[in-house]
């Protein structure tokens, strides 16, 4: 990875924090991103090599902004080698509480601002022939579960839509991948959203008991270095994948009794 160009969203913590450290010790070239400038100052402090990671801060609910703000990135060092959707918001709620305009959130910025920078970053990879574009899913990207309707539904979309732009372009050379997390230990569930819009402010114990964000990192980088179009990263959570698949009615009993907080 040694200069190559890496952008990551979502890396003022948790998953994408991890992965800026990470890639920043392999020798990448880094823009990291999200709302919080300040933490992603933070995030630069802590790097090896603060020459190489320039900051570019976007907000994904900010549809309007982010083709412009995918060109600068751009612009930055001439080209995006690496893509990494990490940045994103989760749900603490039930559906029939929740209300619409916090479900449009988890549309707006999970799904709408993965693809609106997406799309605007692969034509220069098309044109290159060389490129990766990583969404950070989740297992409930795969399967549903109490709490995460309006977050699983955006992440389902992901899969939707980025398995169908993969056929479209067919091209071994742009790879995309969808990486699904199961529980890592990060404050997403302290930033999630419950039904009225407001952060739930509390660590989740599954959560809390996670796999921890620079081990997930580790194994991502090297999902992304095989290639691979789909990977799940977890604990036993991610056997609910399969069981899911094989054993349909069988999954439904135990996610009903299943501790998703």
């Amino acid at each position: 990875m040694k200069d190559k160009i890496v952008w990551i969203t979502g890396a003022s913590s948790g998953i994408g924090e991890a992965l800026v450290y990470a890639y920043n010790n392999l020798g990448a070239k880094l823009i990291i991103s999200s709302r919080n400038t300040d933490e992603l100052f933070r995030v630069k402090s802590n790097c090896k090599s603060q020459s190489n990671v320039k900051i570019l801060s976007l907000d994904l609910e900010d549809s309007a902004s982010l083709t412009t703000i995918a060109n600068e990135a751009i612009k930055i060092f001439g080209k995006i080698d690496l893509l990494i959707n990490s940045g994103g918001i989760s749900q603490r709620s039930l559906a029939m509480d929740t209300d619409l305009a916090t479900e449009q959130r988890f549309m707006n910025i999970n799904f709408w601002g993965t693809v609106l920078l997406s799309k605007a970053v692969l034509p220069q990879m098309l044109a290159r022939n060389s490129g990766s574009i990583v969404c950070i899913s989740s297992l409930v990207g795969k399967f549903g579960t109490r709490y995460r309707s309006s977050y699983s539904a955006s992440k389902h979309a992901l899969h939707g839509y980025f398995d169908s732009l993969r056929i479209e372009i067919d091209n071994p050379n742009i790879h995309i991948m969808l990486a699904c997390p199961g529980f890592i230990k990060t404050n997403v569930t302290i930033n999630a959203l419950t039904a009225n819009g407001s952060a739930q402010g509390t660590m989740d114990d599954a959560q809390n008991n996670g796999m921890p964000a620079e081990v997930f990192a580790q194994k991502l980088i090297k999902a992304i270095k095989a290639k691979k179009e789909e990977v799940y990263i977890g604990g036993k959570e991610v056997n609910a994948v399969l069981l899911k698949r094989f054993f349909p009615n069988l999954f439904s009993k135990i996610i009903r009794k299943a501790k998703v907080t």
